[in-house]
This record gives structure tokens, sequence and C-alpha cells, in this order.
């Protein structure tokens, strides 16, 4: 399978978005792409609370979920779109993460399950939870070349999650984000390949990258990951909004099987112990 990951500088206009969005699928696809991720919050990057709820709408209304649906069926492809936000039903906003079938059809939803809350050494805050619904379930997506486990930028940092998707069958894991840049050069490269190394399975991170127009910087380095921890294709981060970077990699799943005999850690997890023991400790 030919999987393409596009890094995207995404605006505050879901028209717009959307409009770029259709012409980046149509190169990513002329390049062979069978499937196209994109990164998290790719229908718009608001400015504030106020700027979030004028732009939020149902999920069947957002201008990208419908044009992501017609560029699937048009090109015959599998489309992740890493997250859009979206009305939650509560008043508040989720964080989705949807799975596009070449029908155009949603073949999965995942919420985001960790919120980001958060006050940095420069100043920067985010409270994601202060005007976004945490999800309370995993997703995985069966897929003709193997089972997808979702996930979403701040959920990189919590391995049992991980862990969960390679004993629920997943093959390859999605980690679209839109990391800042003190945590992005911190930390992104190896949370990523420690992911993909503990639980034997393809992972790739489409990122947001630059400056945004809500004056929010994130750090790139879109990452495609095989099961050994190898870095596949990486995104050069070039600063050009105008014009979305397109990293691409072969993906063949035989090589998780592969590498989980090489190194058996599944099949040696002994967490109902570990946790049964934990729980005694406390009495």
């Amino acid at each position: 399978m030919q999987l393409a990951c596009l890094q995207l500088c995404t605006g505050m206009d879901p028209d717009k978005n959307a409009r770029q969005l259709e012409r980046d699928i149509a190169r990513a696809v002329a390049g062979g792409a069978q499937f196209v991720a994109l990164p998290e919050t790719c229908n718009f990057m608001a400015r504030g609370r106020d700027g979030l709820h004028e732009r939020l709408c149902a999920e069947d209304d957002d201008p990208v979920v419908q044009t992501l649906g017609v560029a699937a069926r048009n090109h015959g492809i599998y489309i992740l779109a890493g997250s859009v936000v979206v009305e939650s039903g509560d008043g508040r906003a989720a964080n989705r993460s949807l799975m596009i079938g070449p029908e155009g059809n949603i073949l999965a939803r995942y919420d985001k399950i960790h919120l980001f809350d958060v006050t940095l050494e420069t100043g920067e805050t985010h409270r994601e939870s202060a005007n976004y619904r945490a999800g309370d379930h995993r997703e995985t997506v069966l897929l003709p070349w193997g089972r997808l486990g979702l996930s979403i930028c701040y959920d990189v940092r919590f391995a049992y999650l991980y862990r969960a998707f390679a004993h629920d069958g997943a093959d390859m894991i999605s980690v679209p984000s839109a990391f800042t840049r003190p945590t992005g050069e911190a930390h992104w490269h190896v949370l990523l390949r420690a992911r993909a190394i503990e639980t034997g399975c393809f992972v790739f991170a489409p990122a947001q990258f630059g400056l945004h127009e809500n004056g929010r910087e994130t750090y790139g380095h879109s990452l495609i990951i095989n099961p050994w921890g190898k870095v596949l294709a990486e995104a050069r981060n070039q600063p050009n909004i105008d014009e979305s970077e397109i990293i691409s990699a072969e993906i063949d799943i035989a090589l998780v099987g592969k590498v989980r005999q090489s190194i058996p850690a599944l099949q040696h997890d002994r967490l109902d112990s570990v946790i049964d023991q934990l729980d005694r400790s406390k009495t």
C-alpha cells in the first residue's frame, strides 16, 4: 500500500481549507497514493473560544468533511481526516478523527481521549478541556491492508493506549498532530519511534507545520515509521503555506509479523498480573 501524509498549515476559513485539501489530495494521488492521511484540526484552526464556535458545525455540514468524502469517491482512495473539529452534541466541540472509504462513506470515528491542558515555560497555554469533550473509547478499523488504530496528537504520550491497540490486532497506528514547537523539538521523534517499536506497528503522523493564521506555531516533521522504529519518510518543513508538503512510503504489512516474531514482547505482557499486584499493594 502506498501511503501519503499531508503536512499542512491550516488556516481559519474552512471553505478555503477545503479547496486546498482538494488540490493536495489530487497531487498525492498523482504520486501513486492509495491512502492519504491528514493532520489534526485539518478543517480549521480558530482563534479563541468565540472563533471556534463561530465555525463549529455538525459533522455532516462541515465543508471539509464533505470535500473529503467527494475526493475519496472520485479518486477511489482511503482518506484519514486526522481530525476535524465538529459539534459534539453538548455545546462543546469534538476533536474527531474520521476514516473515509473509497465510496465516500465514513468507516470509523474516534474522538480524542486525552485532552491537552498545559502552561509552557514560554507562557503559551492550552486548555482543550475548556472547549472540547473527551472521547471515552479507543477505536480500530479494518482496512484492505490491515487493522488501523486511531489516535490524535497528545494521545501519543500514553503508551498503554498503543499497547492496547497492538493487542486489538492493529498493524498500523495513526497519530495526526498539531504539536507545539517546544514539545516537538524535545519529544516528537522519540515518542513516535517508541510507539512503533513497543507495538510492532507501522506508525504514521501527518502534522501541522508553521505559523498559523490564528497565531499558533506548530512543529511539523510529519513521519512514517516502520515496526522496527525506522523512519521511512519525514517532512522537510518547507516554509510555504500555499503548497502543502507530501511525504509517502510503501507499507508492507508482512513486516509487522516478522518484527513481532523477532521480538515477541506482546506475547510476554503481564498487564493483568502487574495491575493485580499494584492493587494488592494498596491494601
